[in-house]
Formats: C-alpha cells, structure tokens, sequence
C-alpha cells in the first residue's frame, strides 16, 4: 500500500493554475493535485460538501492558497480553517503576488505555515512552486490521519 499525497491548489488565476500543474507534475511529486478556483470551493472541497460531498475521504498534505480571490479571500479561508479543530493541522502555504506588508502579517497572525510571493517569470515560479512540492511531499510529515491509504 502507498500513501495517497494530494495537493490543494486555490486558485483563480489560469495560468497560475497551469504552470503549477506542471511544476509538480514534471516531478511526480504528488499523486493528485485539487483545484479550488476561489474561497468558496475550498471550504466545499475540504468539508466534502456541494460538488465534492463524493470526493475520496483524506486531506490534502498541502494547501496552497492565493489571496485575491473573488467570492471569498484566502485570508478568510485561512481563518476558518485555523479555527477548525479538524482542519487546523492541515498545512497552509500562501502563494500569492501580495507583497502587502499587512497581508503578511495577518498570514502568519492566523497560522499561515509559509508566504511566498510569486515570481513574475515562468522558470522562477517553476522552481518555486516544486521547491514548495518537493518540502511538502518529500520531506514534511504530515499529520497523523491526513492521507488516505490506496
């Protein structure tokens, strides 16, 4: 049996959405990467309600969170889910193009795990995006009971 790693991804942005995409997968570094393309669906995706209610049982090893989302923010998903006993263990890197002092420190005042500000050029985000990868699926481990075995 292997353990299943699986990366959230909140996202609005596209691009973003494509070129982490292909970060992580050109290393197979997780074996599923979620999409959640604004605040809202995330909160879905991880309480399994609304169009994932049937997605596999399992939280992600990572989530990685964009700030300036329509609908709902990061800085609100972030709360809700630090203030979740069942979710609060859940890892949370923030990877947005805020360089907003006052995004940061609310971050991290929350429980933000990581902040990282995307680079503008392609093999920047690349290389940030699988160093990102390659510390949470390789590296970290995950809290007890977060993955779920196949």
């Amino acid at each position: 049996m292997n353990t299943f790693k699986r990366i959230l991804l909140v996202e609005d942005d596209s691009k973003d959405i494509e070129l982490t995409f292909n970060a992580l997968g050109k290393y197979n570094l997780v074996n599923e990467i979620a999409v959640a393309r604004d605040g809202v669906e995330a909160l879905d995706y991880l309480y399994r309600r609304g169009i994932f209610a049937e997605r596999p049982e399992g939280n992600p090893i990572v989530i990685l969170l964009d700030l300036k989302m329509p609908r709902m923010g990061g800085i609100q998903v972030l709360r809700q889910l630090k203030s979740d006993v069942h979710m609060s263990s859940i890892p949370v890197v923030i990877l947005t193009s805020s360089r907003e002092e006052h995004d940061l420190n609310e971050c991290y005042k929350i429980g933000v795990n990581a902040y990282v500000v995307k680079p503008v050029h392609f093999t920047e985000f690349i290389e940030a995006v699988r160093q990102i990868g390659v510390f949470w699926a390789m590296i970290n481990e995950p809290p007890p009971g977060s993955m779920k075995i196949q």
